[in-house]
């Protein structure tokens, strides 16, 4: 396992679309393992392969909620959506900015685990807000596109 460079926000890359995974092969399990560590050492909920420079339709959550699991999404497809509500976010490209953003409620995705198996989640809250930010990054988009006017914060880190 290794760490990755996390992409920041002026990386041309994070506006390209992901193509989908053939082959799940020890390329992609290794992927998946580094995508994991590298997003554990920020302290991210989400991961997406294109935010470490891969072009991959691969994502890693982990909401670190009690009992939760780490969740690993290839070639992920929102299903159906539910609800509408106005969340906070930030992202690891787009570090020390947070605003507030819609997303769906609920959301009913189909996807491979790193075993090759269709996988089938119903999600709410805070994972299904990582899933479709996530998903957002497959597609090129990224959450400052969708932020609510006036909701951008930018916090300065302190220097020590």
């Amino acid at each position: 396992m290794a760490l990755r460079i996390i992409r920041q926000e002026e990386d041309e890359i994070l506006r390209k679309k992901s193509r989908p995974v053939e082959k799940i092969d020890d390329k992609i399990k290794e992927l998946v393992k580094d995508m994991i560590e590298t997003m554990h050492k920020y302290d991210g909920v989400g991961l997406a392969a294109v935010q470490v420079g891969v072009l991959k339709q691969v994502v890693v959550i982990d909401t670190y909620e009690e009992g939760s699991q780490i969740y690993v999404l290839i070639n992920p497809e929102i299903i159906k959506t539910k609800g509408l509500r106005e969340v906070e976010e930030g992202c690891l490209s787009f570090p020390n900015k947070f605003a507030k953003v819609k997303r769906p409620e609920e959301v009913y995705i189909r996807a491979l685990n790193e075993e090759g198996k269709e996988i089938k989640i119903k999600a709410k809250g805070i994972l299904a807000q990582a899933i479709c930010h996530e998903i957002d990054h497959l597609n090129g988009e990224v959450f400052i596109d969708k932020i609510i006017p006036g909701t951008l914060e930018i916090i300065t880190p302190e220097k020590k």
